[in-house]
């Protein structure tokens, strides 16, 4: 039986997941305006921002892992090659672009920002709740 293919998002979803990183980035960057206001309106920004990182990339990360394992599994790099109706540029131009989805680094910067952005929405909602409490 063939091996059943990721289907991408729909037009919806893509959309949702680009507005959360222009939302998230948005809000990070109007922090610097926002600390001449009240305190809330910063932390507002912050949480929005930080929740929106989370959000965006772990769509990244799982869109990466998606095309590495669809690169590898159908072993489209060795693929290219045979392909006769590309010319040497061609050829050069789609091994490049297979060699580096499936070798790239990115996921790990994914991983990364994803992993800070979780410590650092635990420790803000903590000292935020223990600021509360007090």
């Amino acid at each position: 039986m063939p091996q059943q293919l990721p289907k991408p998002h729909s037009k919806l979803v893509r959309a949702l997941f680009f507005w959360t990183g222009i939302t998230a980035t948005f809000s990070y960057r109007v922090i610097i305006i926002l600390t001449n206001y009240p305190a809330i309106w910063l932390k507002l920004a912050w949480y929005v921002g930080t929740v929106g990182f989370v959000v965006y990339f772990i769509h990244r990360y799982q869109i990466s892992e998606r095309r590495a394992k669809l690169i590898h599994d159908h072993q489209l790099n060795s693929k290219v090659v045979a392909m006769p109706n590309l010319n040497e540029a061609d050829r050069a131009a789609m091994e490049y672009l297979f060699q580096t989805l499936e070798s790239s680094k990115e996921k790990w910067n994914y991983i990364f920002i994803f992993v800070m952005s979780g410590l650092a929405l635990v420790w803000g909602v903590v000292t935020d709740i223990a600021a509360w409490l007090k």
